[in-house]
């Protein structure tokens, strides 16, 4: 007993001292940001990124391709088997602080050389050729978490675990998004087909009159081969769509996790419909929210974790091992209870003393690390604010291209019925019929695209926010 005393109080002196070491503090990262994102009139807490995307988005259709594209893509599915990974090595890393068990069995016979000073030995005082050694034990070694070592460890297995999660979340926020784009952008498609096949009706019937009019010597056979041309390049043009179309179509199923096929669409573009009280909310709420930014402020966390451990590792460590079981030199009286039962405890302080610079090195390239994600996270709020700030502007820009759009195609439309009134009454010419069409066709495809683009920001900007993934 006062030996294991004295033990104790060499241990208690030695952590003693160690312990006047100090730790590494770790400052927490604020990044700058402003009060509110540029291009919003007052600081509003409200943000459409609190809607789910069954809210945002009502259309019965694009909700079921989403729900398809949140269960089947594969994109999202390798994400979720990355995250139950790193769940798993999270609860392995909640035992570290548990001592190392192991029990091993092992039996040995060896038989020396008669001539060797061992086989003389053994065979003067024991009478015997040869000698047997039978063991069965439990080891444990435990090392004591002086440092926090042990417990930055686990945080390390923490925040990865975590960073998984933000991932799939970022993951599923893009795959909403581009299933929305890819949807309302086939919507655009079928608009301009619809216009392109309508502008053809027109083409063929100022193709007829042309006709009619070369027929009856009131214009020449060039006008016919213009009014030819104009008809071709509309049916060129439908084509193209139709391709595109099928194109489109393509790209959502696979974004769906589904093979090449039609998708099913009930509304035209313009029934379509989102939020038009569009409020981005405080930046500071969507960094909280942002999955990318919250992922590389884990990033963060892990370095300063890796940061402790890379200190631990330069500062005395506390083993503890112990052994214990059932030894014999015979196997019948192997498991001889008390007499083949033996045991050993053994405790050490180690401090390493010279490793050729290996351990400040370790701690030096840690913390450049820690400083570099601390540029990183800084990086990626400003640049998940430029985001919301260019879908905030490209949403109020488009506002106004959309209203300007929608009067042109108006005023180009009255001019086709002004054109085809001016040539049958023979006051035009058949080029400004067909200067009329054309400028008239550019326009409804310039607004369909418009609009397309105006949901588009709308779209981003419920991205940018950290919105959809819910």
């Amino acid at each position: 007993m006062k030996r294991v005393k004295n033990i104790i109080i060499a241990f208690g002196i030695a952590l003693g001292a160690v312990s006047c070491v100090p730790k590494l503090a770790y400052q927490e990262t604020k990044p700058e940001l402003p009060e509110t994102f540029k291009y919003t009139a007052t600081a509003d807490t409200a943000s459409v990124a609190n809607l789910e995307w069954k809210q945002f988005f009502s259309d019965p259709m694009l909700q079921n391709l989403i729900e398809k594209g949140i269960k089947n893509n594969y994109d999202l599915q390798i994400a979720l088997k990355q995250v139950a990974s790193s769940q798993e090595k999270l609860k392995q890393a909640k035992y570290l602080q548990y001592p190392d068990v192991g029990f091993g069995v092992s039996a040995q016979i060896s038989k020396p050389s008669k001539n060797s000073m061992n086989g003389q030995s053994l065979n003067l005082f024991l009478g015997q050729s040869h000698v047997e050694d039978y063991n069965a034990a439990f080891n444990l070694s435990w090392e004591a978490d002086i440092w926090g070592k042990i417990k930055n460890q686990q945080e390390v297995s923490k925040m990865q675990y975590l960073q998984t999660y933000e991932a799939t979340k970022a993951i599923q926020t893009q795959v909403v998004a581009a299933i929305a784009q890819g949807y309302y952008n086939l919507l655009m498609l079928d608009k301009q087909l619809q216009i392109a096949k309508s502008n053809l009706d027109l083409s063929t019937n100022t193709l007829s009159l042309t006709e009619k009019l070369w027929q009856s010597g009131d214009t020449t056979s060039l006008g016919v081969q213009q009014a030819t041309a104009q008809k071709q390049s509309t049916e060129l043009l439908i084509t193209q769509l139709e391709q595109n179309i099928a194109i489109q179509e393509n790209a959502l199923s696979i974004l769906v996790g589904e093979n090449p096929n039609k998708v099913n669409r009930t509304i035209e573009m313009s029934d379509t419909s989102l939020p038009q009280d569009i409020s981005a909310g405080l930046p500071a709420a969507m960094v909280s929210r942002r999955p990318d930014v919250r992922q590389q402020e884990l990033v963060l966390l892990e370095s300063n974790s890796i940061v402790g451990i890379a200190q631990a590792n330069m500062y005395p460590s506390l083993k503890i091992t112990a052994n214990g079981g059932v030894n014999s030199f015979k196997i019948d009286n192997w498991f001889s209870i008390p007499a083949s039962l033996f045991g050993s405890v053994l405790g050490g302080l180690t401090q390493p003393i010279f490793q050729k610079r290996q351990l400040k090195t370790d701690l030096n390239v840690a913390k450049i690390q820690r400083e570099k994600n601390v540029l990183a996270f800084r990086q990626s709020v400003l640049n998940a604010v430029g985001e919301v700030s260019d879908a905030l502007v490209s949403n109020e820009s488009l506002k106004v291209q959309e209203q300007k759009a929608s009067e042109q195609v108006t005023t180009l439309k009255n001019g086709i019925k002004s054109a085809e009134m001016l040539y049958k009454g023979g006051m035009a010419n058949y080029l400004e019929v067909i200067t009329a069409q054309g400028n008239s066709l550019q326009a409804e495809l310039n607004l369909a695209s418009v609009k397309r683009q105006r949901l588009s920001s709308i779209v981003d900007l419920y991205r940018a926010l950290g919105g959809g993934w819910k």
